[in-house]
């Protein structure tokens, strides 16, 4: 109707700009009838926004001046069934990511424009939709920083009560859709890296901190999946059940380095809070049930998988409190050992670099086992290593050490070859990391 009127002035004017808001104002209902003349208001007023924000300051003055994003919520507002929310968060998107001007990101994420928008009740009915949506949120995570960001939430007194970003994303963290689950991740390492210790008291808070117990119980379930393929007694192809484990492995492998991403944001509260749930809903079920009996492991996971599946985290998330924590386990009969004999005034030279292990024990005990909860962060299941650290001391005599191959030796002596494999792995990874601070002192007989 207008496209030739359009033609004939400049597309790119204040003037023409003035008449494309006009008629986006006279639209009352979106419907069926109308939908395409509204996506190319919408698309025409993307393309000229994008344009003046970085050739004429004129169109966004005219842009704010006449609220045109208030109208983007009227018209998702006023959708009747017309499907209109799709191409409206792809403009939007667009015109997002070509933002340059910080007046322009200012004004966006002020007045509550766009939360209205990320909040709005879409039906995500398995279209294309939440692809667009997931867009549009990493396109607005892609423009925050340390001063747009306290423009998306909303506070009362000193807390943050609301992050409809950081929230509404995590709705897709585990979507079917891989591309969709890469964009959420890429988001929310965007928003840890620009957040204040406001955000992250949200953050770091029930009930919006169980997205991290939620991703060890992802984890976990992914390695009973690895195990089950491992010791399935149908009659699986040598190549079928191959490839079945290492896609299973690679699974496994790709959320370990998400791990990695968000411990390598630098935050403590941050690390601390994830570490506790690797620590007490991952590590410490499968170490404490595979030492101290096979006969009973509580994990649920096989001694190979579990070993395995310690020995990937610690190549590749690593840290040293992980790195101390599992060698404080597994080797922890043999430092009970030793402080035994030199109790015992054995000859044992003093050595700097020695750390006594009633250090390591005492040190272990205020990270984690009486370590308060962090500002009511739960870890996953609750204090693992406090509930389970006496049976676990009590499950060895120190007498019999020596004289029984126990513990991680049990395995390292085992006459199945992937036993003894995945736990000489195992010490091996530990013996070459570099933040390991435990050093078992020789017996001197």
């Amino acid at each position: 109707m207008f496209s030739s009127f359009w033609r004939s002035i400049d597309r790119f004017s204040v003037q023409h700009f003035k008449c494309v808001i006009s008629e986006l104002q006279k639209v009352k209902v979106v419907n069926e009838h109308n939908r395409e003349y509204v996506v190319d208001l919408l698309q025409s007023i993307v393309e000229i926004v994008t344009y003046g924000d970085r050739q004429d300051p004129l169109i966004f003055e005219c842009f704010m001046e006449h609220q045109v994003l208030a109208d983007f919520v009227r018209i998702l507002k006023t959708n009747e069934n017309s499907k209109i929310d799709a191409p409206l968060l792809q403009y939007l998107s667009i015109m997002i990511q070509n933002m340059d001007s910080e007046q322009a990101i200012y004004y966006c994420f002020s007045n509550g424009y766009i939360n209205n928008i990320i909040s709005h009740p879409y039906k995500f009915d398995g279209g294309d939709l939440a692809s667009y949506y997931v867009s549009f949120l990493r396109a607005i995570s892609g423009k925050i920083n340390g001063d747009t960001l306290c423009l998306l939430v909303k506070v009362h007194g000193d807390a943050v009560v609301s992050f409809p970003l950081y929230t509404e994303a995590l709705r897709f963290a585990y979507h079917e859709e891989k591309m969709i689950q890469t964009a959420i991740r890429s988001l929310v390492l965007n928003i840890y890296n620009v957040s204040d210790d406001m955000v992250y008291q949200f953050i770091l808070t029930p009930p919006v901190s169980e997205y991290f117990s939620d991703l060890v119980h992802r984890l976990r379930d992914l390695c009973f999946c690895l195990d089950t393929i491992l010791y399935d007694k149908g009659e699986i192809e040598i190549q079928k059940r191959k490839n079945g484990l290492i896609l299973q492995s690679d699974k496994i492998v790709d959320e370990l380095y998400y791990f990695k991403d968000i411990l390598s944001v630098g935050k403590p509260r941050l690390t601390k809070l994830v570490t506790e749930n690797l620590l007490n809903g991952l590590v410490f079920p499968a170490l404490f049930s595979l030492l101290v009996s096979k006969d009973n492991d509580e994990s649920g996971l096989s001694a190979v998988t579990s070993l395995y599946i310690v020995s990937r985290l610690l190549q590749i998330v690593g840290g040293r409190s992980i790195v101390n924590n599992v060698a404080c386990v597994i080797l922890y009969h043999f430092l009970n050992l030793n402080a035994t004999v030199r109790s015992e005034g054995n000859a044992i030279d003093d050595h700097d670099d020695v750390k006594p292990f009633a250090k390591c024990l005492s040190e272990i005990e205020r990270i984690i086992c009486y370590a308060p909860e962090l500002n009511g962060a739960e870890s996953i299941t609750g204090n693992y290593l406090g509930a389970h650290w006496e049976d676990f001391m009590s499950g060895f005599r120190t007498d019999e050490i020596c004289s029984k191959r126990r513990g991680i030796l049990e395995f390292v002596f085992s006459e199945d070859c992937r036993l003894w494999l995945a736990s000489i792995f195992l010490l091996l990874i530990l013996a070459e990391s570099k933040v390991l601070q435990i050093w078992i002192v020789p017996c001197v007989q």
